[in-house]
């Protein structure tokens, strides 16, 4: 696979997606006329989604655009997990706060509309 193994495993995985939704679609579809042959659905939806995936994989375009992408996604600095921890406590206390100032809201909002309502 050498360098591009990266490049190779999006077209792969994205052929994977087609065909995953090909056969969802396709049993969408026929299940309108008739009851679906599973293995037709299935076959012709790999069938697509390769020849797709290959069209896309030989496309000189698309290939230096996912190979753009890949070289862009290894400059991404991925947060270390004292980061992650941190930013998850933060996390949590925000929407702890939120809860709290939102329940009284309701609260008082519910008090108010029922002694208008009474």
């Amino acid at each position: 696979m050498g360098a591009n193994k990266f490049i190779h495993l999006t077209f792969a995985l994205a052929g994977l997606m087609a065909a995953f939704l090909l056969s969802r679609i396709g049993d969408w579809v026929w299940s309108y006329f008739s009851k679906p042959n599973d293995l037709a659905v299935n076959a012709i939806a790999v069938t697509g989604a390769a020849v797709a995936a290959y069209i896309a994989y030989r496309n000189e375009r698309v290939f230096a655009t996912v190979h753009d992408i890949t070289r862009e996604l290894e400059k991404v600095s991925w947060p270390t997990r004292k980061e992650t921890s941190a930013a998850t406590i933060v996390v949590l206390v925000t929407v702890s706060i939120a809860a709290v100032i939102l329940s009284g809201f309701d609260a008082v909002w519910a008090f108010f509309t029922n002694w208008f309502l009474r």
